[in-house]
């Protein structure tokens, strides 16, 4: 009922209907003020709305089952991300330990490197001071 297509062959018929009835081709049989056009649309009209109402139903329906779809969707790929932010965190984390103890050992190295520098210089130093 809500195609063009079924308004375009209605509109047709009603069309055909009012001629027929107007030219009497068949001995006008529903004169004028077309009372049983009427009543046939009227009958259409109530059969007409509680399918849309239907049909509105069933849209209404469909809607909420996808929107709880999106819902369920949506709260698995959050816990997804928060998974990966974990996973990241902790990459993180070991990382950071990871350049700290790098650090450490650079700075062991560079105190064992200054010793070794400092100590041949300092039998010079102490031959100076006598």
């Amino acid at each position: 009922m809500g195609s063009w297509r079924f308004i375009i062959i209605q509109s047709l018929l009603l069309a055909s209907w009012v001629v027929l009835n107007v030219i009497g081709v068949f001995r006008a049989w529903d004169p004028y003020p077309f009372i049983l056009l009427n009543l046939m649309l009227s009958f259409q009209a109530a059969y007409a709305a509680p399918i849309i109402m239907m049909s509105q139903n069933r849209q209404a329906e469909i809607d909420r089952q996808d929107a709880q779809h999106d819902y369920e969707i949506n709260m698995k790929a959050e816990l997804e991300i928060e998974l990966l932010q974990d996973k990241m965190n902790l990459l993180r984390d070991e990382e950071v330990v990871q350049i700290l103890s790098l650090l450490q050992e650079q700075q062991q190295r560079l105190r064992q490197i200054e010793r070794l520098l400092v100590d041949p210089l300092r039998p010079d130093l102490d031959s100076r001071k006598d």
